[in-house]
């Protein structure tokens, strides 16, 4: 009960900070949504001048449903910006679609982080789905066969599904330095494109930082709810 208390208690202020960065993204965005860049180029004509200026002629740029749901596919080869990028010519906009060149160019330079975060994305994708299930299973076949003879099972399923769990924080924590990069990489970009001024770049770096901030989040309830999967590990071995 104390653990579980103490659990919350650290849980609380980062589901908080995490509902915090969500509306900051959101209004940092809006913002700057209305905020013309001098340019006058659109999220598209962002995206197709930064990958012809370095070469990149084989990704595809697309436009998809939604708000701040952009994002690069490598195995698709697709750039997809969202209804509110894609033919924007807003500061936001073009700082949002310049961070997904960010990502192509990650992967043509063979940046490691995003690399190990490509190979990671698999192996989390079933991992995240399977390891709270695993966890469940574990620990209820560990409460009925408790104090039978035989192969823990259920102990071995849990740990099995923390192992798991542990791989989606790890993704998480990779993901950070990944997203940092690109939106370095975006900013350079875009002032050696002559698509933002020096003076603009402020204001992108906001809409960028803000948008960091919910990967900051995602991690630390991740990290959180891991060490508390851990405190389960340890109350399993002190009851042998």
């Amino acid at each position: 009960m104390y653990y579980y208390l103490l659990f919350l208690l650290i849980l609380l202020p980062f589901l908080a900070f995490s509902a915090w960065a969500s509306a900051k993204v959101n209004t940092t965005y809006s913002a700057y949504d209305k905020v013309m860049n001098s340019s006058r180029m659109t999220g598209y004509d962002t995206a197709v001048r930064l990958m012809q200026k370095r070469g990149v002629n084989d990704i595809s740029i697309n436009r998809v449903n939604g708000k701040l749901t952009d994002h690069y596919n490598p195995v698709k080869k697709q750039v997809n910006l969202s209804m509110s990028t894609y033919g924007s010519a807003s500061v936001a906009s073009v700082a949002v679609a310049a961070h997904e060149i960010g990502h192509v160019m990650q992967k043509k330079s063979g940046y490691v982080p995003y690399k190990i975060r490509n190979v990671l994305v698999p192996i989390t994708n079933i991992g995240s789905r399977l390891a709270l299930p695993m966890i469940i299973v574990g620990l209820l076949l560990d409460i009925l066969l408790w104090g039978t003879e035989g192969l823990p099972y259920g102990e071995w399923i849990v740990y099995v599904g923390i192992g798991m769990y542990g791989l989606s924080t790890l993704f998480m924590l990779v993901t950070l330095p990944v997203e940092f990069n690109a939106s370095r990489r975006a900013k350079k970009m875009l002032v050696e494109d002559g698509i933002l001024t020096k003076e603009e770049i402020p204001k992108a770096s906001k809409v960028l930082t803000a948008a960091a901030l919910t990967y900051v989040a995602s991690l630390l309830i991740s990290l959180v709810y891991f060490l508390r999967f851990l405190f389960i590990i340890l109350s399993m071995i002190r009851k042998k």
